[in-house]
């Protein structure tokens, strides 16, 4: 795994092993371009894939945005008055080229844009991808654009490394797998690492480890829409999206930690 050190005033690249390169740099928080609460427009969702190989489970949780469509709340026959929580959204999935991106389990997604043709993204999603590739300049790059563009940035598992690579978590609070939070907070100590299922800071939210993802969305999507004519509580519930201790109170397995992918 890669070495981390200190940011420095200007950007810099570090690497070790080829498996992570990091950009340390000042990008500010972002700018809140958009009210997600009460849009006026489509509100454009995207996944960012990048040439890695991706977990499938990191990336199931956009699958919510799709149900909170007026088309989806109308063919669930829910009470007319939830139509009014109904949200135009155009979703999309994103790579560098617009070629199809590889998932874990042999599948793979066809995108609908490349980093070219893909508009701005008012909400961001972002999985793991294999621990020994490297996050191209490319794709830093496109994720620092998308970061400040965007009004919500979520990652599930190791989709927060490549905003770490990116340079956006200097002071930041965030999740990684659970089973790396020592490691991260040994070679990446600009950064607070907490044990939960997720945590938000500022319009980034990060998860824990792969399902907890779904927690994840949860809590975004109550946030961000929830108390108005109950569809987002209903969508959730009826889908059965997690309501856990963010904690892991509730956790009775094994935690498993590793010092090295080397």
């Amino acid at each position: 795994m890669p070495i981390f050190k200190a940011p420095s005033a200007s950007p810099t690249f570090f690497h070790h092993n080829n498996l992570l390169r990091i950009h340390y740099g000042s990008f500010g928080t972002g700018s809140m371009t958009f009210d997600l609460r009460n849009p006026d427009r489509k509100v454009h969702a995207g996944v960012i894939l990048t040439k890695g190989v991706t977990e499938m489970l990191d990336i199931a949780p956009f699958e919510f945005f799709a149900w909170m469509t007026r088309p989806s709340l109308q063919m669930l026959n829910l009470p007319p008055a939830m139509l009014d929580d109904a949200i135009d959204f155009d979703l999309h999935w994103v790579t560098a080229d617009g070629n199809p991106a590889a998932l874990k389990s042999g599948a793979s997604i066809q995108p609908t844009h490349s980093f070219a043709t893909c508009p701005p993204l008012d909400i961001v999603l972002m999985g793991a991808h294999d621990v020994k590739y490297q996050t191209t300049d490319a794709e830093k790059a496109f994720i620092r654009q998308s970061y400040e563009r965007c009004s919500a940035f979520l990652t599930v598992c190791g989709g927060i490394l490549p905003m770490l690579e990116a340079g956006l978590l200097e002071g930041m609070s965030a999740c990684a797998p659970r089973m790396m939070l020592g490691m991260m907070r040994k070679q990446a100590p600009h950064v607070t690492w907490v044990d939960k299922r997720w945590v938000r800071d500022g319009k980034v939210w990060s998860s824990s480890t792969l399902l907890n993802g779904m927690d994840l969305m949860r809590g975004f999507a109550e946030e961000t829409w929830g108390g108005k004519n109950g569809a987002v509580e209903a969508m959730l519930d009826a889908a059965h999206f997690p309501a856990r201790d963010v904690d892991f109170k509730d956790f009775h397995g094994k935690h498993f930690e590793v010092d090295s992918f080397e």
